[in-house]
C-alpha cells in the first residue's frame, strides 16, 4: 500500500466519522468501472435474479443461493479475483428478514481497486450451500469458521471439519438463540492446567 492510498484512506474515514460528504474524494475503483461490470455480470448470469445496492459507498449485490457458483465464478472472471472475507448473520431477531441466515462475500478487484459485497440467504432446514473453495482457495478457512460458528454446511469443502471448536462440540454459538451463558459445553471437556498445556 503506498503512501497515497493511506493518506486518501485517512481522510475519507475523518470525513464519513465528522459526518461530512466525501464527494470530492476520489476512491479506487470509480463509479463508471462498477456501472460496466453491473452491466457485464447481468449479461453474463441471464435469468439469474441480481439485486444492486450501495450502502456507506459500498457497493452490493445480493443472489438466490442456487446460483452461488454461477455467480461467484462470474465476477471473479468480472476481475473480483481476490476473496478477502467470508462471513455469516443470523438475522433471527431481524424484523423484516424472510431469510434465517445471510451469507456475505467480500470481494476485491486487486488491479482497480473496486470492492463489492455479494449476499446469498439460506433457511432452516436446509443449511447447505456450495464450498467457493472451487472459485478462491482463500475460502477454505473462512467458511470452516462461518461452519463453527453458525452450523451453515458448504457442500464440496475439501477439508470440512471444525477450525475453533472441539470435533465433539454440538452447538453454534453465534447463533441468535445460542444461550448467552452456553448450554454446560464446558462441563463437558476435561479441564487442561498452565502446566499440562
Amino acid at each position: 500500500m503506498d503512501s497515497s492510498w493511506k493518506t486518501l484512506s485517512t481522510i475519507r474515514c475523518t470525513k464519513i466519522m465528522s459526518n461530512q460528504p466525501s464527494t470530492n474524494i476520489a476512491v479506487p475503483g470509480s463509479t463508471s468501472q462498477m456501472e460496466s461490470t453491473k452491466t457485464n455480470l447481468v449479461a453474463a448470469l441471464p435469468g439469474v435474479a441480481l439485486t444492486w445496492s450501495v450502502f456507506c459507498s459500498q457497493d452490493r449485490v445480493v443472489f438466490p443461493a442456487g446460483s452461488l457458483l454461477q455467480v461467484l465464478k462470474a465476477l471473479k472472471s468480472a476481475g473480483f479475483d481476490q476473496l478477502t472475507d467470508l462471513t455469516a448473520v443470523d438475522l433471527l431477531e431481524y424484523g423484516s428478514a424472510s431469510d434465517r441466515f445471510e451469507i456475505i462475500y467480500c470481494l476485491l478487484n486487486v488491479d482497480s481497486g473496486l470492492r463489492l459485497i455479494a449476499k446469498t440467504h439460506l433457511s432452516e432446514p436446509d443449511l447447505t450451500i456450495p464450498s467457493a473453495t472451487q472459485v478462491w482457495l482463500g475460502a477454505d478457512w473462512l467458511e470452516r469458521e462461518v461452519y463453527d460458528m453458525y452450523g451453515i454446511i458448504f457442500d464440496g469443502h475439501p477439508n470440512f471439519k471444525r477450525l475453533l471448536l472441539p470435533q465433539e462440540f454440538q452447538s453454534f454459538p453465534l447463533r441468535k438463540d445460542y444461550p448467552v451463558k452456553g448450554r454446560g459445553e464446558r462441563h463437558n471437556f476435561p479441564v487442561v492446567t498452565r502446566a499440562e498445556s
